[in-house]
């Protein structure tokens, strides 16, 4: 790094303090929480922006990609009225009309050849696709993307780039991970879409976020 490069002294937050695009359209940074190697579950503590421990996961099951957020992005209204109008490939079940959102920042999964087992970490990536899900019956979309550059995934540009397995098994930790024994889970995937709507998701959740942090 060269002395003239510009730093900061202080550590930025993550959810507000980083950029959504890495390069625009369809290449975002993501904020990455949990690894693929995590029994637990980590989250981003809001105002500190630090993480925190959200819960140790019950059952054996941990995440198959990275996953995080990205930045400036918030699960408002304006996504909530987005849910189920992807053309959302596998649902089966309707869109509640009163649907709310879960006003948290826009989850992402990413999907990397190489196994990386750090948090915190800031990762540019190719958004492919997204999940419609519902958690505690509010909206709750999971952005579908591939680190940018990867040796493997660097090329895909849709879910149907990435073999079909990968996307089954996201989905299937998704309908599960919160499950408890004796209890139904309150998560419920209703399917996958593809990029384009991936993208409306990403820039109406950034419009979520400024309504509810104006002057950020």
């Amino acid at each position: 790094m060269s002395t003239s490069e510009p730093f900061e002294a202080f550590r930025r937050h993550p959810w507000h303090g980083l950029q959504t695009w890495a390069s625009a359209p369809s290449i975002v940074n993501a904020f990455i929480e949990i690894t693929p190697f995590d029994v637990v579950k980590y989250e981003l503590d809001k105002q500190s922006g630090y993480l925190k421990i959200d819960r140790p996961q019950r059952l054996s099951s941990t995440p198959p990609t990275l996953y995080g957020f990205i930045p400036r992005t918030l699960c408002g209204p304006r996504v909530a009225k987005l849910f189920g109008t992807g053309g959302t490939t596998g649902a089966t079940t309707a869109v509640p009309s009163d649907l709310g959102a879960d006003n948290d920042p826009l989850d992402i999964c990413v999907f990397s050849e190489r196994p990386v087992n750090r948090q915190e970490i800031i990762v540019q990536c190719q958004v492919v696709g997204g999940i419609t899900m519902l958690d505690g019956g509010t909206a709750d979309d999971k952005i579908i993307a591939v680190m940018r550059d990867d040796a493997i995934w660097a090329g895909a540009r849709t879910l149907e780039d990435l073999p079909p397995p990968l996307i089954e098994r996201l989905v299937h930790f998704f309908s599960t991970y919160k499950m408890r024994p004796g209890h139904a889970s309150p998560a419920m995937v209703l399917g996958t879409y593809g990029p384009r709507h991936a993208e409306r998701v990403i820039r109406e959740s950034i419009a979520d976020y400024n309504d509810a942090f104006p002057g950020h």
